[in-house]
């Protein structure tokens, strides 16, 4: 059997949690244990890698804390029934989980701060890369996937949030997601929130080092403005926070990726008021309406409206009556009454026509499912599903424009 390439994947040979040995003669011995030349498994390779890595890294973190039992819990190996469900729960594109992506060595899932220090620690002295994963929605995968061998730090454990609404403050580990951040101020406080993203089930660990915006982004900024103390292990294993790790790299953390710098375990941030009332609503134009026209006029809107105004342009080909066409939908999220709204529209944005009826005046965390496409009446507990829907196959890429579409672009899309 040929030698398996460094580049390959570890599991071409995997199904479930059986490891099939391939072109193989297995005897067993006298007590009823599989024998076999070693050197013709199918891939025994990796697994020589993983066996290795695991009872290196086992050692050193016993050898930090005296305790093999304790971290014994909390690494699955591939050979872990444990392990397959733990890779694939924070896996949001299928992309990322064939039978042809190379899988991490070890996944280690801390229970307390310490256990990501001396994870840390371990995986410097051992040699092996160190891949941070929070809510794993990354749609590169970058989380989750390497070229060279690895091993996942899955943070989904550390997700504590402590709100303070007197000091209008919460401290938020990175494992916890943007929804359950939401659900926790709705139920301290239903005038405050926090400008983050739209999708409940990202990671605030990369969400927010990675700058974070969202639907109060015109009104109170990236998510990253709004951060005022974080708590970070460096290559060092020490926990530092904002004073002790220094002005640079707390700015270099909100949003040059935290993981490119350590370990981010929490971060402090500043929550922002929002009305009792807000409104929200969808337009939808398509070609036969001139939806260029909108497309056109709202480049020019979308900035200088009232700060108060969010409204979010989403373009997508659709059928209608077997004929192909290009929708556009104007989403859009104001820190007020429908009236109020109405007015800013009007002498805004008049070329939307946006009517009364169109309207539809919530609370914010209503608001907060209505944006990510829950249906009215929605419970908020559907704020606290870590998981979501199952994922789908996709290839995504951010851009920003630096200058304006014209009309006739518009039209060749």
């Amino acid at each position: 059997m040929n030698e398996i390439p460094d580049p390959a994947t570890p599991f071409p040979h995997r199904a479930g949690n059986i490891f099939k040995l391939q072109d193989l003669d297995v005897d067993t011995t006298d007590n009823g244990e599989n024998i076999y030349n070693e050197e013709n498994v199918y891939g025994v390779k990796f697994f020589k890698a993983t066996d290795s890595v695991y009872d290196n890294l086992l050692h050193c973190l016993s050898s930090k804390t005296n305790s093999k039992d304790q971290f014994s819990k909390i690494i699955y190996s591939p050979f872990n029934s444990s392990y397959t469900p733990i890779l694939q729960d924070y896996i949001r594109n299928r992309r990322f989980n064939t039978s042809t992506t190379r899988k991490p060595l070890l996944i280690v899932t801390p229970l307390k701060e310490s256990d990501v220090q001396t994870t840390i620690i371990c995986a410097k002295q051992i040699g092996v890369q160190l891949k941070i994963r929070s809510g794993g929605h990354d749609y590169e995968g970058i989380s989750y996937v390497s070229n060279v061998p690895f091993i996942i730090l899955d943070m989904f454990n550390l997700r504590s949030i402590n709100i303070d609404i007197k000091d209008e403050t919460a401290w938020v580990q990175s494992g916890a997601t943007v929804g359950e951040l939401y659900y926790s101020i709705w139920q301290k406080s239903k005038v405050h929130g926090f400008p983050a993203g739209i999708c409940p089930t990202m990671g605030i660990g990369g969400h927010i080092s990675g700058g974070g915006y969202g639907n109060l982004l015109r009104k109170y900024g990236l998510s990253v403005d709004n951060v005022i103390d974080a708590q970070i292990v460096d290559v060092k294993g020490r926990i530092l926070d904002r004073k002790a790790m220094g002005e640079d790299l707390f700015w270099a953390i909100r949003g040059g990726g935290g993981a490119s710098f350590g370990v981010v375990l929490a971060y402090k941030l500043k929550l922002v008021p929002v009305p009792p009332v807000v409104t929200v609503f969808r337009v939808i134009k398509t070609l036969e309406d001139n939806a260029s026209d909108f497309i056109y006029k709202w480049q020019f809107v979308a900035n200088k409206i009232d700060n108060n105004l969010f409204i979010r342009l989403l373009l997508q080909p659709t059928t209608i009556k077997n004929k192909d066409t290009m929708r556009a939908t104007f989403i859009g999220l104001f820190l007020g009454d429908s009236n109020s709204l109405l007015s800013v529209t009007k002498a805004g944005f008049p070329e939307l026509g946006l009517a009364k009826q169109e309207c539809m005046e919530m609370s914010w965390i209503q608001s907060v499912l209505f944006w990510a496409n829950f249906d009215n009446g929605t419970s908020e507990n559907v704020l606290l599903d870590r998981k979501g829907g199952s994922p789908n196959f996709f290839k995504r890429k951010s851009d920003y424009l630096k200058t304006l579409i014209p009309k006739d672009g518009l039209e060749g899309l």
